[in-house]
């Protein structure tokens, strides 16, 4: 099949979506599909892939690192992108991409799909604390609710971010198709060297945490934890991978809680080798975000045989759980503790837990869910996707 993507995000920029967006593109092209991505130009030093059309954008207000696409460029391929026959448009973000993608599905007489990235009822108000939070979130479910009923077949990554969305109203033919394993994601890592290279002592208790450095991250919550943790294991160490824009706010609280030399900001790191260090050489790997459609960062993390303790919420929830390689906390900072100093003080346990996690991760293939997802490509071009049969979990888990 021959197909559109649009996105307002992609690499330079990391996170989730970028990544996803890579992921699939890589693995239906292995599959012999043709995918065409219009996606912002960052600047002169962006990364070059065939079949990626780099378009003039506008930053975001907000967030510095995010861009919108332009739409008058857009437009201006539009002869272009007709004599290339799409089969079908495939919308990744629900800002201008989404807007020119359903425009552009009408224009090119395909169907229109569109992945459900991020959980934004309980994200906005993060980013604009001026307004109520309830009144956001009213307005987040009822765009949601509105872009999503416009398209003919909707991608979500886990059970519950479709749960979500069915509760809002949203009727569109859905498939959970979750973001698998890359193949070329490293297998090993080297703890050690990433401990020698931050002059960490190799006996030190580290615990790792790796993501955009964002407040929906919910990482304030983990340095309360650390701050609780450190009673009983007074030399712990906490590494966070990753920038954003709650990056000097939790400086901040790390310094109030007393937590300066139990802190390690690293920024992102390159991911063929640096980031799998860093994972390799935590203890566990900590996560407590409430806003995870799916969470690829644990099963990254899973897939090296690091231990992760986390809480399951939304999109985690389909990921970690007993015999799994993982221990479920609640968002309660002694009891999330108490489970990593489970981990921290048991070798057994951990090791364990190590082994566990790497089986788990192996059934989350990449070339798997992208077979689903290419299946869900054909019906939806073809016709034949029913609206009346119950959604489906195509591929994952």
């Amino acid at each position: 099949m021959n197909i559109l993507m649009l996105s307002d995000v992609y690499f330079p920029r990391v996170n989730g979506v970028s990544t996803s967006i890579r992921t699939f593109r890589r693995e239906l092209q292995r599959l012999g599909h043709e995918v065409c991505l219009l996606a912002p130009a960052y600047g002169p030093d962006d990364p070059a892939e065939p079949d990626l059309l780099r378009l003039p954008a506008r930053g975001v207000v907000v967030d510095p690192e995010d861009r919108m696409l332009r739409t008058g460029p857009v437009w201006a391929h539009l002869p272009e992108l007709r004599a290339r026959r799409f089969d079908l448009v495939h919308i990744q973000t629900p800002f201008v991409a989404h807007w020119l993608g359903v425009r552009l599905a009408r224009a090119l007489g395909v169907p229109t799909l569109e992945t459900y990235h991020t959980f934004f009822e309980e994200y906005l108000f993060h980013y604009v604390p001026a307004l109520p939070r309830a009144w956001l979130r009213a307005a987040a479910r009822a765009l949601s609710r509105r872009q999503c009923n416009a398209l003919d077949g909707l991608v979500v990554p886990s059970q519950a971010m479709l749960d979500v969305l069915r509760g809002y109203g949203v009727r569109t033919p859905a498939r959970i198709i979750p973001t698998g394993l890359d193949r070329d994601t490293a297998a090993h890592g080297d703890g050690a060297a990433f401990r020698a290279a931050h002059g960490i002592d190799p006996r030190r208790p580290l615990l790792v945490h790796v993501g955009r450095v964002a407040h929906e991250k919910n990482i304030d919550f983990l340095l309360h934890m650390l701050a609780t943790l450190r009673r009983s294991h007074p030399q712990v160490l906490l590494v966070i991978a990753g920038e954003g824009p709650a990056a000097a706010h939790l400086r901040r609280l790390g310094e109030r809680l007393g937590l300066g030399a139990h802190l390690l900001f690293v920024g992102y790191l390159e991911r063929e080798r640096a980031l799998p260090d860093c994972y390799c050489a935590g203890d566990a790997f900590v996560f407590a975000s409430r806003t995870e459609t799916q969470g690829l960062v644990l099963l990254e993390a899973m897939s090296l045989g690091v231990p992760v303790v986390s809480t399951a919420v939304m999109g985690t929830r389909d990921i970690v759980g007993p015999g799994v390689g993982a221990l479920v906390a609640r968002e309660d900072p002694a009891d999330f503790a108490a489970k990593v100093a489970r981990v921290l003080d048991d070798p057994a346990l951990r090791a364990r837990l190590g082994a566990a996690a790497r089986t788990h991760a192996r059934r989350w293939r990449a070339d798997a869910t992208a077979a689903a997802l290419a299946g869900f490509y054909a019906a939806l071009a073809a016709g034949t996707v029913d609206a009346t049969v119950p959604d489906a979990q195509e591929a994952g888990g």
